[in-house]
């Protein structure tokens, strides 16, 4: 198992959910948490404890951000006038990385940003290798010619699991996905419930 797995699994187990709707989860299996005690009865959680769950899950689904990342992210939200949540998601939904694996390129966000890193991705036809690299309303990305047989993009293409959004406009036949607008909140297919207002009370806490 290659350590981008064990840690997607990982993250699974220790938030106890599902938390991109992948069928070999584990927590398909089991929702308690890994290793001998990971059966015991678990305390009421405190304000903090969902606050802090709320914050892991968000930044855990877009990769498993580092918190330096995530809090840029987040500031920037903060600075902009607007509802800080729904603005935290815009920005996170226009990551390179998050619209090549909305657009069904590749089989999970992990394999995303490497697929950014490896250069397999052009935007408005230059080659792309940052995965936080942010995308424009109506930017065209693509993937490059000597990439489009790749076995994992043709597997992801073919995934039954999730549906492309429709702030995506995808031609799968020509591996071209154009952001059309930056989403709401309610646009984006989370498998599992986000709550980016327990992460403002977070870092407004914290």
């Amino acid at each position: 198992m290659t350590k981008r797995t064990t840690a997607k699994y990982k993250i699974d187990r220790r938030m106890g959910e599902n938390i991109w709707g992948r069928p070999k989860s584990p927590v398909n299996r089991r929702e308690y948490g890994p290793g001998q005690h990971g059966q015991r009865r678990k305390n009421k959680i405190s304000d903090f404890g969902l606050q802090l769950r709320a914050k892991q899950k968000l930044k855990g689904y877009y990769g498993d951000l580092t918190e330096k990342q995530f809090r840029r992210i987040f500031a920037e939200a903060e600075r902009v006038k607007g509802d800080t949540g729904e603005l935290l998601i815009g920005l996170l939904e226009r990551r390179l990385d998050a619209v090549v694996y909305r657009a069904k390129f590749v089989p999970t966000v992990f394999a995303a940003r490497q697929f950014v890193n490896h250069g397999h991705v052009l935007v408005n036809g230059k080659r792309v290798n940052i995965p936080s690299y942010r995308v424009k309303e109506g930017d065209v990305v693509e993937v490059r010619e000597k990439s489009k047989q790749n076995a994992s993009v043709l597997e992801a293409v073919g995934l039954p699991e999730r549906d492309v959004p429709d702030y995506l406009e995808v031609d799968h036949s020509k591996m071209t996905a154009t952001f059309v607008r930056t989403p709401a909140l309610s646009d984006v297919p989370y498998p599992v419930i986000m709550e980016p207002h327990l992460v403002i009370e977070f870092y407004a806490q914290n």
